[in-house]
């Protein structure tokens, strides 16, 4: 093959790989437009866990002058990219599904919408059950004579921390089946691991969360049981050097 038609190929795979990065951004722009009429009131609904549990007369603060206006945007543009996911997983399938066994496309879809699916939980778990832990428990234990008064736009990188971790940690089945499915372990081995798994959900629970029992526990937790998910659904697929079916799997829809 000459060198003029490898690099065709090359240059077809680029420019689709242009255009579906382009339609996700797009995606995102559109929802973030949609969006940020509403950037006070998704802020407000972000803070209202602290807000809530703040001492009598105690509010958050603004240091900086263009915090009041900068802060909500950013929160906005970090909701678009998150309500975006869906989309955007949508567009990293279509790229990546013409190189794909048949059987292998009708499992990674599932996989893909789930991977969104555990996130969502996992983000709307560390907001309705974490946060209202966490801060009373900050709160409660606020220094004598130490006014609370908590900067909006440190607070918005500590729940977006937050989110991320616990948005994280709830893609461990998705973790399990693709290291079960790649062949770089078996379930079986997995099995035999388990209390060193567990051992190290609460290690990663003391390193992401803050440092109280309360949600190191609640991230832990919840990381040990989806890890026993991840070992239920990986019977469903079987390492994939071994699951090839020659030459009628090469099929392309």
């Amino acid at each position: 093959m000459s060198s003029v038609e490898q690099t065709q190929p090359l240059i077809s795979h680029l420019l689709e790989l242009r255009n579906r990065l382009l339609r996700a951004l797009a995606a995102v722009l559109v929802v973030f437009l949609g969006l940020i009429y509403f950037s006070n009131e998704i802020y407000e609904f972000v803070s209202k866990p602290l807000v809530d549990r703040l001492p009598a007369g105690a509010t958050m603060i603004a240091t900086d002058v263009a915090s009041p206006f900068f802060t909500p945007l950013k929160l906005t543009l970090i909701s678009a990219v998150f309500l975006s996911v869906p989309l955007i997983l949508y567009q990293v399938w279509a790229f990546v599904a013409p190189g794909l066994y048949k059987h292998e496309r009708r499992l990674i879809m599932p996989l893909m919408f789930s991977s969104s699916l555990l996130f969502y939980c996992g983000v709307a778990f560390a907001y309705f059950i974490v946060f209202p832990l966490v801060f009373g428990f900050f709160t409660a234990i606020s220094l004598g004579g130490v006014e609370f008064a908590t900067d909006i736009s440190s607070y918005l990188d500590f729940v977006l921390a937050l989110f991320l971790a616990f948005g994280i940690a709830f893609e461990v089945p998705v973790a399990i089946i693709l290291l079960c499915w790649t062949g770089a372990t078996t379930p079986q081995s997995l099995r035999e691991k388990r209390p060193y798994i567990v051992v190290m959900a609460f290690i990663v629970g003391m390193l992401l969360t803050p440092p109280d029992i309360i949600s190191q526990t609640l991230l832990a937790i919840p990381m040990c049981l989806l890890f026993e998910v991840g070992l239920f659904f990986t019977r469903f697929y079987a390492p994939r050097d071994n699951s090839r079916d020659e030459e009628n799997e090469q099929e392309q829809e």
